[in-house]
């Protein structure tokens, strides 16, 4: 039967469990239910019988979000176009005091965790954002401690190869840089506009077909320009773009009357924008404006 002292050991440990779940799943609301079932069995332990809360705990949300994404798996492969994170509402000071924290909840990393399988990402999350030891993970995946350690090093050289590099985000800053950006697109000049993207910007947008949305990433300064100048239609008919920071970055929350439209994240990069990621899909918007706390 659970305690109070089950509660405040959860509850304590929550925004890091949360962390775990989310870099795992990619999902808010999934973590959201992972920590749920985590709790509802957390309430059942001898509390005598735990010596370390934060490891016990870890290895509890991990194997319930493992269980989650295999669970999920059949949806993916049937997603139509992009899939992308949900956008997660964190506070700028959580995302920019602590770079490794910062740097496993961007946008850039968590695309790049999609390409890990399932083990590969929680060994990963685990050992390089969390720094567990390789014998507590090979403890949580039911795996020997020769195999973890070699899953580690292929999915730190996996991560490595295909993630761009990581600027700490000045909040400030990259919501200035944001601001003027779409200041300049209200203009309508492309030319301005192209000068403030990195000549190979992409705009991702993931809509699983539920929303009007490019189906695959569209490249190039040029291109991603004319885009924009598009995009700001929208506002123009009685919408309207509110800013925000998502993942640890500048983002800007669509909205069509009261009706939330859309999440745009973007990455900055040595002062040019490098990446747009566009949340249209509705299934996947529910929770976006819920402000979550995150810890390691």
């Amino acid at each position: 039967m659970t305690t109070s002292e089950h509660a405040d050991r959860f509850t304590s440990l929550r925004p890091l469990l949360f962390t775990i779940a989310y870099e795992i799943l990619g999902t808010a609301t999934e973590s959201d239910d992972v920590l749920q079932e985590s709790y509802l069995r957390w309430a059942e332990v001898d509390l005598s019988t735990v010596r370390d809360t934060k490891a016990y705990l870890a290895q509890l949300v991990t194997r319930q979000a493992l269980n989650a994404i295999r669970a999920q798996s059949r949806r993916r492969e049937e997603y139509v176009g992009p899939w992308l994170p949900e956008p997660l509402l964190v506070d700028a000071a959580d995302a920019s005091t602590d770079v490794v924290l910062a740097e496993s909840v961007s946008m850039a990393m968590m695309v790049v965790l999609e390409t890990l399988s399932p083990d590969e990402r929680a060994v990963f999350v685990l050992r390089e954002v969390f720094g567990f030891g390789h014998d507590e993970i090979a403890e949580t995946l039911s795996k020997s401690t020769a195999a973890v350690r070699q899953m580690a090093h292929r999915a730190r050289e996996h991560v490595h190869s295909r993630r761009r590099r990581f600027e700490p985000v000045d909040p400030k800053q990259s919501l200035e840089i944001t601001a003027q950006f779409f200041a300049t697109a209200s203009t309508g000049d492309v030319d301005a506009l192209i000068s403030m993207l990195a000549p190979d910007v992409v705009w991702t947008a993931d809509s699983d077909g539920k929303a009007s949305a490019a189906r695959r990433p569209v490249e190039g300064a040029d291109r991603v320009a004319r885009l924009i100048l598009g995009l700001l239609r929208f506002t123009a008919e009685g919408g309207r773009a509110e800013p925000a920071f998502y993942n640890g970055a500048p983002a800007l929350v669509l909205y069509r009357d009261d009706t939330l439209e859309g999440v745009v994240a973007v990455e900055i990069t040595d002062g040019l924008i490098t990446h747009f990621y566009a949340m249209r899909n509705p299934a996947k918007l529910g929770g976006v404006t819920v402000r979550r706390e995150i810890a390691r």
